[in-house]
């Protein structure tokens, strides 16, 4: 006799059979030979040959599972270790046509179900599948996870009716259909909707967790992510595009939970009856209006620059009337109101030529100490939703921690998690968005508006205060060391006149803060070290304490003896050069004990006179000794980093050679020598180009050991 006793109590019915029951098995296990479960591997023959005819073309079937042996291979790194085991390729010939993922999540998940029968329920369930894949003329390779089609009602009432209530608004929601998420997000990406990524990741999701709803599976509930790249990927596609497709419906779906930092190995995913708390997060961002998400943004850009060493003030949506009108160099923010877009840059501009004419009522007087910051057109509408994210999140938070929302601790550390991810993300986001320095210049001094010149701020590499830095000190827009040579050029074209061969130090000063015309410099002291610095050569200036009647008081040339003050006055080199020839004219005419060209009484001048010679030093015996004799050769060297060549040999030539090359006698010779050694040789493609480089330059030599 041959007897096969039901095991689960669905099956039994009443009290009476379950008391049937318990007779039969007391009578039978006398005399009972156990049978071993139908194992997955033997499954993969009863399905087989139950649905599908026997397989004709052998050789297909070969192929087919050696290009999936060989995907897995190629991308190990994105699927489970069991896949690089030799004995993978037979379990998917013994599984084909239907992949052996697909047997292991019902075998070892869906039976755990109470009622859901190891046999009869996977022919039922695949009878189904195989019968839709059939009809909608489905290409896939094997019938995997991902290839499930929960869209049709009759898959989708045989794989729910054993689960709890409230599954149908999870699948058609987020998972499968024409209003799910999934397919919303596919219409607008192509890239996912080429391969149907979104849906078949949520569809691999919820066949190995549904079943967690019901009963516990070991290892832990869901899925991690490379067992959902498993159940999607097929032979010539890329697992990057079913990552990002996680990534992508993880930050969507209201029915999928994730344990944790989704950045970690050993996160899992799974769908549940219960919303997460996304969709409490997107109710949440409604609430807060535009003040709050303004001043959140105001918080978090004002952090990104702050700490550049360039600007003495950053002032983040700061009305023009509270940016202070003074000698302070001052970033000013604008508001996202004021973006900026290469096409269509007025919002922007006019802002701009606002802070630079008014200080509230009154005209600004100061406007060459003003740099701008604007938005981009087309990241601030990312900007303010992430903004409200943030803030929705730590308002879950808050109210978890006060009690006022009750949730389990897996919601509770899944909103940490969020909150968290939400908040490193502004940073990131303000950044990309604040990336377009605009610098006021005007050319010309007639022009009856400054333009304004922009400048794109990086936004993937070092801090955004160190990248504007680097944006304002590469392209001028702010002066940090000077040269006396600008210095020389400046006040020529604009203060020097054949009347007024002088100008004052601390009126070019206060100038450079009003004109857009001349140099930003920094800061004062910035001026300083350029007059100190010129005031060692002739060829820059002459320098005097001031101007009184016909004479200069405290007059130098060319000796750094300058004091420098709110009296110090700047003489073209010209002039200074004839008062120097003059003063030495005169001591030697009157045989004085020693040539000064500086009164040494309190209150003395000098007074200009007609060119002359500079004079011969007076000894100590009274007599005037012959000048002494004049230098005729310059020797000088340098040496220069090679990372800052450039710059460092622009300055050499400007003040240095430059000024060598006026002297009208003089025969000016440059030459440059390069030596580079390299610890491990240097490569051959570094080799052809250098030495490429220097024969199309005419280097008079260039040669390698």
């Amino acid at each position: 006799m041959l007897a096969s006793l039901p095991e689960s109590e669905l099956e039994v019915g009443t009290d009476r059979g379950k008391k049937a029951l318990a007779a039969l098995e007391k009578r039978f296990g006398r005399v009972q030979a156990l049978w071993k479960p139908v194992a997955p591997e033997e499954a993969f023959e009863i399905v087989r040959r139950r649905l599908f005819e026997p397989i004709k073309d052998e050789k297909a079937r070969a192929a087919v599972c050696r290009e999936f042996a060989r995907s897995y291979v190629e991308h190990a790194a994105a699927v489970p270790s069991e896949t690089q085991e030799g004995g993978y390729e037979d379990r998917l010939l013994q599984a084909y046509p239907i992949h052996p993922e697909f047997f292991e999540r019902l075998y070892e998940d869906w039976t755990t179900i109470d009622g859901f029968q190891r046999t009869r329920g996977v022919l039922k369930l695949m009878a189904k599948v195989i019968h839709r894949l059939w009809q909608g003329d489905n290409a896939d390779l094997l019938i995997m996870p991902g290839s499930l089609p929960l869209f049709e009602s009759d898959v989708r009432n045989e794989m729910t009716y054993l689960l709890p209530p409230g599954w149908q608004p999870v699948i058609d929601g987020d998972i499968d259909g024409e209003k799910a998420e999934t397919t919303a997000l596919e219409a607008k990406q192509p890239r996912f909707g080429q391969v149907n990524a979104a849906r078949r990741v949520a569809r691999t999701i919820f066949l190995g967790s549904a079943p967690s709803s019901v009963a516990v599976t070991p290892g832990g509930r869901g899925l991690d992510p490379g067992r959902i790249v498993l159940g999607c990927l097929q032979p010539g596609q890329s697992p990057a595009v079913y990552t990002d497709a996680l990534a992508g419906i993880a930050d969507r779906l209201h029915y999928l939970n994730s344990n944790g930092d989704r950045s970690a190995e050993n996160v899992r995913y799974w769908f549940d009856t219960h919303a997460n708390l996304r969709r409490e997060m997107e109710d949440r961002k409604r609430r807060f209006d535009d003040a709050e998400v303004r001043k959140r943004v105001e918080t978090v850009t004002h952090k990104l620059f702050s700490n550049s060493s360039t600007f003495d003030a950053v002032h983040v949506f700061t009305p023009h009337a509270d940016v202070p009108d003074d000698s302070v160099l001052r970033l000013v923010v604008l508001s996202p109101d004021h973006w900026y877009a290469k096409e269509a840059r007025r919002q922007a501009d006019d802002a701009v030529h606002d802070y630079l004419k008014n200080h509230g009522t009154q005209p600004r007087h100061r406007a060459n100490r003003l740099l701008f910051v604007a938005p981009d057109q087309s990241t601030v509408g990312r900007l303010l939703d992430a903004t409200k994210t943030a803030l929705a999140w730590e308002s879950i938070i808050a109210d978890v921690d006060t009690g006022r929302l009750n949730i389990d601790q897996a919601r509770k550390r899944q909103a940490q998690a969020e909150s968290k991810a939400a908040a490193d993300a502004l940073p990131r986001v303000a950044r990309e968005c604040f990336k377009w320095l605009l610098c006021p210049v005007q050319d010309d001094p007639t022009a009856s508006a400054p333009s304004i010149e922009v400048q794109p701020l990086g936004t993937s590499t070092g801090s955004a205060a160190a990248e504007l830095d680097r944006v304002c000190e590469e392209n001028a827009f702010v002066i940090g060391t000077w040269a006396p040579i600008h210095l020389r050029d400046k006040l020529a074209e604009f203060y020097w006149k054949p009347d007024k061969p002088h100008a004052s130090a601390a009126g070019f000063w206060e100038d450079s803060q009003r004109y857009l015309y001349l140099d930003r410099l920094k800061h004062k002291d910035v001026l300083a070290a350029a007059i100190l610095k010129g005031s060692h050569s002739p060829a820059f200036f002459g320098t005097a304490c001031g101007y009184e009647g016909d004479r200069y008081v405290g007059f130098d040339l060319g000796r750094g003896r300058v004091s420098l003050d709110d009296t110090t006055l700047l003489i073209a080199p010209a002039q200074a050069t004839e008062i120097a020839a003059a003063i030495a004219a005169e001591a030697a005419r009157k045989g004085e004990a020693s040539v000064d060209t500086t009164d040494p009484t309190p209150g003395g001048g000098t007074k200009p006179g007609p060119a002359g010679g500079t004079g011969g030093a007076v000894n100590h015996g009274g007599g005037i000794s012959p000048p002494p004799a004049k230098a005729r050769v310059y020797h000088g060297s340098a040496n220069v980093s090679p990372t800052l060549a450039r710059a460092e040999l622009d300055t050499i030539a400007q003040e240095v050679i430059e000024l060598l090359a006026r002297e009208p006698t003089a025969t000016v010779r440059v030459s440059i020598e390069i030596t580079a050694e390299f610890a491990d040789g240097a490569s051959d493609t570094i080799k052809r180009s250098v030495s490429a480089n220097a024969d199309t330059l005419g280097f008079k030599s260039s040669a390698w050991e």
